[in-house]
């Protein structure tokens, strides 16, 4: 009689890891493309209890490839101090021209939100030239700059720093600036692309943007020309919301193009 000799099973404990792996990459890739996913819609997608879906984000979070939030996860996108330095310097007398615009456009009291970046750090030291400006601001060295101001009113929200630029985000963060209404938001991205959307490459800074955007009556985008063409990791809107582009030197034919159809207002400097 032939002997029939049973393969050992794989153990059911290894199957669990295996499934695991495959799934906590899945989510790194829908991370990849959106900037941030909810507990809810990780359970959804993957068919997984939210418990379930807390823990992959917690083994996730525990590499430092992404970053926890209330009620979902972000894909990672620390800047480390010495490439947020770099920035500061990269063309720096371009920054400096468009700070220098914007301070010509903003009326003296206005109510402003302020965002994050070396360009719009640049636009707080040229705000210094104004009198009786309202602002917030997520970033603390423009607050810091700004402070010095004594007929200036200077919000932040409360939150954790973070050590390369000394931006400051909390889970409350949104709900603090939604207490605001702008005459004013001046927003800076990663990249601007040809078909006029707008992208940035943290979540938590576009979260606020978008907030912000909502309820301010103008929208200035602020960004050198070499975002032109560029793309950022999460999608902000599109020049739609956008009230004026301040830039160091002229669009792109297409992009021109764009900012005509949704009435745009042009400064290069």
């Amino acid at each position: 009689m032939r002997a029939f000799v049973s393969m050992p099973s794989l153990p059911a404990e290894a199957a669990d890891s295996g499934k695991k792996a495959r799934r906590q990459q899945a989510l790194l890739q829908l991370l990849e493309a959106t900037g941030y996913v909810s507990v809810e819609e990780i359970s959804d997608r993957f068919q997984v209890t939210t418990q379930t879906a807390r823990r992959d984000i917690a083994d996730l979070s525990a590499t430092g490839r992404v970053r926890r939030h209330h009620g979902g996860v972000a894909l990672a996108t620390a800047i480390d101090v010495l490439t947020y330095r770099q920035r500061r310097i990269d063309r720096i007398e371009a920054k400096r021209r468009i700070a220098q615009r914007v301070a010509s456009v903003v009326q003296d009291g206005a109510a402003i939100y302020l965002d994050c970046g070396t360009t719009c750090e640049a636009i707080a030291e040229a705000l210094t030239q104004r009198s009786g400006l309202k602002i917030v601001t997520c970033n603390l060295r423009a607050a810091s700059l700004l402070g010095d101001q004594t007929d200036f009113t200077i919000a932040v929200p409360g939150g954790f720093v973070r050590n390369a630029d000394g931006s400051v985000f909390g889970e409350d963060a949104a709900d603090f600036i939604r207490r605001f209404r702008f005459d004013l938001s001046i927003i800076s991205v990663s990249g601007v692309e040809l078909d006029g959307r707008l992208a940035d490459d943290d979540y938590q800074e576009v979260a606020l943007a978008r907030v912000a955007i909502g309820i301010s009556h103008q929208v200035m985008l602020a960004v050198d020309a070499y975002k032109f063409g560029r793309s950022g990791l999460v999608e902000l809107g599109t020049l739609e919301g956008v009230s004026m582009l301040i830039t160091d030197a002229a669009p792109p034919q297409e992009l021109l193009t764009v900012l005509n159809e949704n009435d745009v207002a042009l400064h290069t400097c």
